[in-house]
């Protein structure tokens, strides 16, 4: 596969899986009308420390690989 085809692959998946975390943010942040539902701080605390832990965790894949052979 060359690069430029890798390069529209990415390009394409990181578009549309990019534009669905974006929709489901958006869909969790209507779980904030306190007309509707009652929340903590604290569950607030263990959703979005939840949501952050895992954006790092995926950006540190872009720049840590792990697929690198073992070597002494």
């Amino acid at each position: 596969m060359d690069n430029n085809t890798k390069r529209e692959n990415f390009k394409r998946l990181a578009v549309y899986r990019t534009n669905e975390v974006l929709k489901r943010l958006k869909v969790l942040g209507n779980c904030s009308n306190r007309s509707v539902y009652e929340y903590t701080e604290d569950d607030l605390n263990k959703i979005f420390g939840e949501i952050e832990r895992k954006v790092k965790e995926t950006k540190a894949k872009f720049h840590y690989p792990k697929n690198k052979p073992f070597q002494l």
